[in-house]
């Protein structure tokens, strides 16, 4: 599985950026999709993810400000950042996660992950 992930750039705060990540190769059985971050000096964190059921799940700090989707079709997951602040500069990566038959009975949950895309939000 290859991902591959746009939209990140420059900003002033109060601004919006898109992010959009992209599954190829063999991305079947996808269960969950999201982006994480991670800024210098920290740990890598997770910002948004969506997962089958269509629900999605947000980082305490990016509620209200980022929405994620994604097109099943096309095996893409997006991040819509609204209202961005200084705090937000980061790499941000997009993570996908499939949900395979381990052949006995059970499964296994395999993760891939993009490249990563700058996003700096300056003040």
């Amino acid at each position: 599985v290859q991902l591959q992930a746009s939209g990140g750039g420059l900003v002033q705060a109060g601004g919006s950026l898109r992010l959009s990540c992209t599954a190829s190769g063999s991305a079947f059985n996808i269960n969950y999709m999201g982006w994480y971050r991670q800024a210098p000096g920290k740990e890598r964190e997770l910002v948004a993810g969506i997962g089958n059921g269509g629900t999605p799940n947000y980082a305490n700090s990016v509620k209200g400000r980022f929405t994620v989707s994604r097109d099943n079709a096309k095996n893409a997951v997006y991040l819509q950042m609204n209202r961005l602040k200084p705090e937000d500069t980061a790499v941000y990566y997009c993570n996908v996660e499939l949900r395979e038959s381990d052949y006995e009975g059970g499964y296994e949950y395999p993760e891939f992950w993009g490249q990563g895309t700058q996003v700096t939000v300056s003040s």
